[in-house]
């Protein structure tokens, strides 16, 4: 396979249409141990993005969620899915991160189903339900080995930041 694309792109930009952690840290403002996306794709502009989370033993909070059998809050979850869908925003809208922002506004109809543990791939699917002057609703489902872990629609805006 020979590459044509002679541009000065970064090399998370190329044809593959993924997103990778370098992109990532440049749309979100979220770090360790906050960060819970690290890779995206199947990016369809204002439209939908898969994100995914590789869930290590040394998350955080696995010390305290729970001793001996530990789970992924389902908050977090929701979290990974807002994130998730703020990367598609950011990147749609190609937002100047230095000045603006996507903040989380609500959360409904969440619902969680099988546990995510230590070794799971979590896979995030985010599709835009509504757009209407900077405030996007957005459908999500989180899954773990082909099972729905969590799902909820939840809804986010850009807004300016203070200077």
């Amino acid at each position: 396979m020979i590459d044509d694309q002679t541009s000065d792109a970064p090399a998370d930009a190329v044809a593959s249409g993924v997103i990778g952690i370098d992109e990532i840290l440049r749309r979100l403002p979220h770090r360790y141990p906050f960060l819970l996306i690290d890779r995206a794709d199947d990016f369809l502009p204002m439209k939908s993005i898969r994100g995914t989370k590789a869930v290590t033993f040394n998350e955080p909070f696995f010390q305290g969620h729970f001793p001996g059998r530990p789970v992924m809050p389902g908050v977090l979850l929701i979290e990974a899915m807002a994130q998730t869908g703020a990367i598609l925003i950011s990147k749609s809208m190609d937002v100047d991160v230095e000045r603006h922002g996507v903040f989380f506004m609500s959360v409904d109809g969440a619902r969680f189903r099988t546990p995510v543990r230590p070794g799971d791939l979590l896979e995030m699917s985010v599709d835009v339900l509504i757009a209407r002057r900077g405030v996007f609703k957005f459908q999500g489902e989180a899954h773990v080995r082909g099972q729905r872990a969590a799902e909820a629609t939840f809804a986010a805006k850009v807004v300016e930041l203070p200077v």
